[in-house]
């Protein structure tokens, strides 16, 4: 167990093999309640070939003194990444709709764009 923010790794072992391997770690937030985001590889079982980065983004909680995962949300595929990138561009960037609202206030009803299927 980690206690330190710094010292939480996504590695995992599976009867003391390496089958999934952190790449990269970004720290987001720091403190009680931390978020990480992981670039990590898993290893194909039957290959042994380890396949594509994927990408991890893991809240966790600390309690008793060590840092325990509460949930996370994994980006499945590059093509997946890139898509959520699109989207926080257009809401975000220069003319977004975050941008538009006023006092931070919540906008008008969601709407919904075009869902794309993941490969």
């Amino acid at each position: 167990m980690a206690e330190t923010i710094e010292e939480v790794s996504y590695n995992y072992e599976d009867e003391g093999k390496l089958v999934r391997r952190e790449i990269k770690k970004e720290i987001l937030t720091k403190g009680a309640w931390a978020t990480v985001m992981f670039l990590y590889q898993e290893l194909d079982k039957k290959t042994e070939v380890w396949g594509a980065a994927k990408v991890s983004i893991v809240r966790f909680k600390k309690s008793g003194g060590v840092y325990r995962k509460q949930s996370s949300f994994n980006i499945s595929s590059e093509k997946q990444a890139r898509q959520i990138v699109d989207v926080i561009e257009r809401w975000y960037g220069e003319g977004g709709e975050a941008h538009a609202l006023p006092g931070g206030a919540a906008a008008a009803p969601a709407t919904t764009t075009e869902v794309v299927e993941d490969d």
